[in-house]
């Protein structure tokens, strides 16, 4: 497995989410590939340990996010794409970093079989591309309704460049929670990492 950090649209580079990039065996039959190896994740993030699978699955559009949970129950999430594609967007929100509001964005997709390692203090979340996308991924702990906490997807301080061209003029779908989701500079200070 190969471990790539991301730099950010200002250049900078986020310390913690990683691009993982799996070492593929293809032939005609089709192909094979490592798709989890603890091993191999803690020398590439550190050691990590996994609590919860979930699975998701969207149609063209749906954006889910941005998504995170604070302590006592922060959550880290191993992102990968199954079926279809998405873009995938880790953004930096530990109070005092100094790549703060700073955010990564990657395409995940069932073709190149990459894997995004958003770690505990960002916010989490995903566009849909193709028709229908499969999502993966596995936390660092159980989903909690009282930690849990998100950020509006269109934030203009955040500046996050969705693909949103790649959407044929459709709208982004969102749940009425992430809809009514404040912007970051609206958020208390107990609903950040420090």
């Amino acid at each position: 497995m190969q471990a790539e950090a991301l730099t950010t649209a200002a250049g900078a580079t986020l310390d913690g989410p990683l691009l993982l990039t799996p070492r593929v065996f293809g032939d005609e039959r089709g192909f094979f590939f490592e798709s989890w190896n603890q091993q191999a994740f803690n020398a590439a993030a550190g050691d990590t340990c996994f609590m919860q699978d979930n699975h998701s699955r969207s149609s063209r559009g749906v954006l889910r996010g941005l998504h995170y949970q604070l302590p006592p129950h922060p959550q880290g999430k191993l992102v990968r794409c199954v079926v279809g594609e998405i873009f995938d967007v880790a953004v930096d929100i530990r109070r005092g970093s100094t790549t703060f509001g700073q955010w990564v964005g990657a395409h995940l997709s069932a073709a190149n079989h990459q894997q995004l390692w958003v770690p505990a203090g960002f916010a989490h979340g995903f566009l849909t591309l193709s028709e229908q996308a499969e999502v993966l991924y596995k936390t660092t702990d159980f989903w909690s309704r009282d930690c849990e906490r998100a950020i509006r997807w269109d934030d203009p301080q955040l500046a996050i460049a969705w693909p949103l061209e790649a959407l044929a003029g459709l709208l982004p779908q969102l749940s009425e929670k992430d809809a009514a989701a404040p912007l970051l500079g609206e958020l208390a200070e107990g609903d950040l990492f420090s």
